[in-house]
């Protein structure tokens, strides 16, 4: 297989270390911290950093996007998480699938204890206070103004939007305070890396986005083939990045003067259809076996 070289890929624009600041001086302000992952790249959008940075209070994780991810593989996440005691649920902020168990889960699993104290106390009316987490372009915005039912936190479908924090107040006495996405500063991990760029973490404009289609290209091959093939008509064996790139854009018609291959329109097209699951569900990456590490 032909090498493709894509770069180091760095990206931490500076509200980023503003955004780590922010979560440690407002966390005395919350009762619990729940994470966004993206159900595609559970493990790498797990930001490394915001484990350390909440410590102490109770976490829990919703796998998002779980509508565009493999089914099998996100109940297996479900299930990895809940085995270390980490509350965990798979949903479709979109469509809402699955954000209706949020409140519950929170009640009976997360917050248990301290709501039990609470009721002792006699502090039955007082909110639960919620810090909302999660890289960029993991779909918090979209989650916030699901569960509040209105368009309260700002949504476009790029990195990086949500810039400052913000407090919004959800029904049944619930308020969450949403912070801005937030990348590990140092992506050591290329793999990692590779995976947040695939679903659209990083800027497609500081990427080499024909390079990246290519090992994107080469991963579906290996995983899931039927589906690539399916979704571009080919008959191929052709497992070779740079070459299924070329049959992509050679069979949608994507020719330059010359009858040559437009690569930079296919690898668009390419990365535009995974994001969009136009290519079927998939996920990137599978939960570590017993015994082993994510």
């Amino acid at each position: 297989m032909a090498e493709i070289k894509i770069g180091n890929i760095q990206w931490f624009p500076g509200h980023m270390t503003k955004t780590k600041r922010m979560i440690a001086a407002n966390l005395s302000l919350v009762d619990g911290v729940v994470a966004l992952l993206d159900a595609r790249i559970p493990f790498s959008s797990a930001n490394p950093d915001l484990a350390e940075l909440v410590s102490g209070k109770p976490y829990m994780v919703l796998l998002n996007k779980s509508d565009v991810a493999d089914p099998n593989l996100t109940a297996r996440w479900v299930q990895y998480y809940q085995q270390q005691g980490i509350p965990a649920l798979s949903l479709d902020c979109i469509s809402g699938k699955g954000t209706r168990q949020f409140l519950p889960v929170v009640r009976e699993q997360l917050l248990k204890e301290l709501l039990e104290k609470r009721k002792k106390s006699g502090m039955v009316g007082r909110p639960i206070r919620l810090m909302i987490v999660g890289i960029p372009n993991v779909g918090k915005s979209s989650f916030i103004n699901k569960m509040a039912k209105s368009k309260r936190a700002k949504v476009e479908d790029r990195p990086g939007v949500t810039r400052t924090k913000q407090w919004v107040k959800v029904d049944e006495g619930v308020e969450f305070l949403d912070m801005p996405g937030v990348l590990s500063p140092k992506l050591d991990d290329q793999q990692v890396a590779l995976r947040l760029a695939f679903t659209g973490a990083i800027r497609d404009q500081v990427l080499d986005i024909e390079a990246l289609s290519m090992l994107l290209l080469e991963y579906l091959h290996e995983n899931y083939p039927k589906s690539l093939l399916d979704r571009y008509k080919l008959e191929t064996e052709e497992t070779e990045g740079d070459k299924l790139l070329e049959l992509v854009g050679r069979k949608r018609g994507m020719l330059l003067s010359g009858g040559v291959v437009d690569t930079e329109r296919a690898a668009i097209t390419v990365l535009d259809d995974f994001r969009g699951a136009k290519l079927g569900r998939i996920t990137l990456e599978a939960p570590p076996k017993k015994g082993e590490q994510a």
